[in-house]
């Protein structure tokens, strides 16, 4: 079998592929019913998943969540080793992004290559598989990572796990995104991914008050590590298979087509080649940007606090600095469910460009405070660094949701490249890191809000050329309801006309 990446390779559903199923649509409750038969779906097959209600929603979203449940705590053990690792192996804070490097690294291979592809072949329900399998293994190669003591190890091991979610991001995402009304798109995946920042914060509690606490007197014992790989891996294992069985509805490119034309025509909607799709090209450079200056933050946090804290011994300073960390993540979870409340009231593109100006706001503030003189505590610049995660919490999700609206069947590879693009957390930690080696970390700060700016233009885009476009979405029926479509939609459009027929032509009841 021969396929090629990224632009290329399986091809997107045609319009004629998906106008010629809409004679007969199946319905949402048909697309339902597939869910058990586990088996793989075309994507040129339009299968009735583009009508999911809320309702129908709900289990399939549920057991999707867990996923960035477990990626939300992958993540927070990651930015507690990069500290640990410092002092256990005797490097750098520049050499110790490599950690960083090596699993976002994954993010820019896996996604344009062949998870992406996976997705698109094999649908939804075996790219989780895929992911977590891959995932199983890196956590099980921490083990002769820890018995070597090999930083190099460690990282070609965090690679490993990186591939492993990079491939479940390419898939849950989009999943949420899509499964159930477009109206509220962007609430079920900021609500979602609110349990990815909870398991951050459970992440480094554990790393602090459980796993490291046993490290010898010298700090550098790497035992705990291998325990809790080994766990990972073990309950990775076992949620691989109850994927299998798990009652995941499909949700293919043509079904992305066929509610797109379902949808009112306000969105202005027009189906474009892939290249064209300047809007999500925008948002690709905007995630790049913003999480690769949010996983610098993340990752050098705990250093900040060292340096913010010249009273305290390095090591108890590490502690507590996992103690804060652990208090400014939960932060973030807090900002997440704020934002996903207040998207169920408000516009999601207004909550984007307020929650990214008041990041402008307080990383200056971090840069630019220090209370404690050089020789007292800096709780001033700590305070502002804390509240820059809270209110980081709300835009990767916004920023993935808003750049993939009116893809239509461009989307699983819309969101190919959106998830690809988080491997700026591969590039911006490994600046920051060579930069606080010479300034410090609190100067070093003025990495990642260098990109920071580069992201907070794509809101500043979306308000004033695209608000009319996005708030449509909004006011869509589609899925709020069973077989529900918009009055000016062109499927509506054409099912007037073929009502008129005097050849009977069916009703849009009978078609939807």
């Amino acid at each position: 079998m021969v396929f090629k990446f990224g632009l290329g390779g399986e091809q997107e559903p045609s319009l004629d592929d998906i106008h010629h199923q809409q004679g007969r649509r199946p319905s949402a409750v048909e697309a339902m019913e597939q869910k058990s038969k586990r088996k793989s779906v075309s994507d040129k097959l339009v299968t009735g998943a583009s009508q999911i209600t809320t309702r129908q929603s709900i289990i399939p979203v549920s057991l999707v969540t867990l996923l960035f449940f477990l990626w939300g705590f992958a993540y927070g053990l990651l930015d507690v080793l990069n500290s640990r690792f410092q002092v256990a192996l005797n490097i750098t804070q520049g050499q110790s992004s490599g950690l960083q490097g090596a699993y976002f690294g994954a993010y820019f291979i896996g996604p344009l290559t062949y998870s992406g592809w996976f997705v698109r072949r094999f649908g939804y329900r075996y790219t989780f598989m895929l992911g977590l399998s891959i995932y199983c293994v890196g956590a099980l190669m921490f083990w002769p990572s820890a018995v070597k003591r090999s930083f190099g190890g460690f990282c070609g091991s965090m690679f490993i796990v990186g591939s492993g979610l990079s491939t479940l991001e390419t898939s849950a995402n989009p999943y949420i995104a899509v499964c159930g009304p477009p109206k509220w798109s962007e609430f079920r995946l900021e609500l979602s991914q609110s349990f990815q920042a909870v398991g951050s914060v459970v992440a480094p509690v554990l790393a602090s008050q459980v796993i490291f606490v046993h490290i010898g007197a010298d700090g550098k014992s790497l035992e705990s590590v291998q325990w809790v790989y080994l766990g990972i891996a073990a309950f990775v294992a076992l949620l691989a298979v109850v994927f299998y069985f798990a009652p995941i509805p499909e949700i293919t490119d043509a079904d992305m087509a066929d509610q797109a034309e379902m949808t009112t025509a306000s969105t202005g909607y027009e189906d474009k080649p892939l290249s064209k799709q300047h809007t999500l090209f925008w948002g690709v450079a905007a995630q790049f940007s913003y999480v690769g200056a949010q996983v610098a933050i993340a990752g050098y946090f705990i250093n900040y606090y060292v340096q913010a804290r010249p009273d305290l011994p390095t090591i108890t300073a590490q502690h507590q600095g996992a103690n804060y960390y652990a208090i400014a993540q939960g932060l973030f979870a807090i900002g997440r469910f704020s934002a996903a409340g207040l998207m169920y009231f408000t516009k999601p593109r207004w909550i984007l460009l307020l929650y990214q100006t008041l990041i402008m706001v307080f990383i200056i503030l971090a840069i630019a405070v220090d209370s404690g003189h050089g020789t007292k505590a800096n709780w001033g610049g700590l305070s502002m660094l804390m509240l820059v995660l809270f209110f980081e919490s709300c835009v990767f999700p916004t920023i993935f949701t808003l750049s993939l609206r009116g893809l239509g069947r461009h989307t699983k590879r819309g969101a190919s490249f959106l998830v690809s693009s988080v491997c700026g957390g591969a590039v911006i930690p490994a600046i920051l890191g060579n930069v606080a080696d010479k300034t410090g970390t609190r100067i070093a700060m003025v990495v990642p809000l260098s990109f920071f700016i580069i992201a907070w233009s794509f809101p500043i885009y979306l308000n004033l050329f695209k608000g009319k476009e996005l708030d449509a979405y909004r006011e869509s029926h589609v899925g709020t309801s069973e077989g529900a479509i918009d009055p000016d939609s062109r499927v509506a459009s054409i099912s007037f006309e073929s009502s008129k027929s005097p050849f009977g032509a069916q009703t849009i009841e009978s078609k939807v």
